[in-house]
């Protein structure tokens, strides 16, 4: 990938992940705090492991590309819903926006990851976008059985529907 691909893959998908961290914030808000243990199934994960998951693994995917390698390391440990949003609020806008001004060099560079992958580095964001997505889907699925809203991610839901906007119509 040469540099002009990799600041134009990079513009592309950073507007992606600005539109999707609205709808994970909306969805990691909505874990009732008192049922956030919830899971669907004793192999499951539970909803705020599930949330812990999502905040931290986007950040650490956007810090990687950052730093250049990916090293492993946990998620990190919460003590509540709110310190996982207020923490996704945090730190993925600030991550995201230094990924966004990165060279087109370093947007380039060939990263290694988990042994299976040598991308470039802007080709990751792609990697971010899925898994959180992945992830954030699983975690709405818990949200009405825990007696939460969901809330609208691509198109109305039950609890949020749809609102054309005026112009639209």
């Amino acid at each position: 990938m040469n540099h002009e691909q990799a600041a134009f893959m990079t513009a592309m998908f950073v507007q992606g992940l600005e539109n999707e961290y609205t709808i994970t914030r909306k969805v990691l808000a909505a874990v009732p705090e008192e049922k956030k243990d919830f899971r669907p199934d004793p192999d499951a994960r539970t909803a705020f492991a599930l949330a812990s998951h999502i905040a931290s693994s986007d950040v650490w995917f956007l810090n990687g590309i950052l730093k250049g390698e990916f090293i492993p390391e946990g998620d990190k440990k919460f003590r509540s819903v709110v310190e996982i949003v207020a923490y996704y609020e945090r730190e993925f806008p600030a991550a995201l926006s230094k990924v966004k001004a990165l060279s087109p060099d370093k947007l380039a560079k060939v990263i290694p990851a988990f042994g299976m992958f040598e991308l470039p580095a802007a080709a990751y964001l792609a990697f971010v976008t899925n898994h959180s997505i992945h992830h954030r889907g699983q975690l709405a699925t818990y949200l009405r059985p825990m007696g939460s809203k969901v809330p609208n991610i691509y198109g109305g839901s039950f609890d949020e529907p749809m609102q054309m906007p005026a112009t639209a119509r």
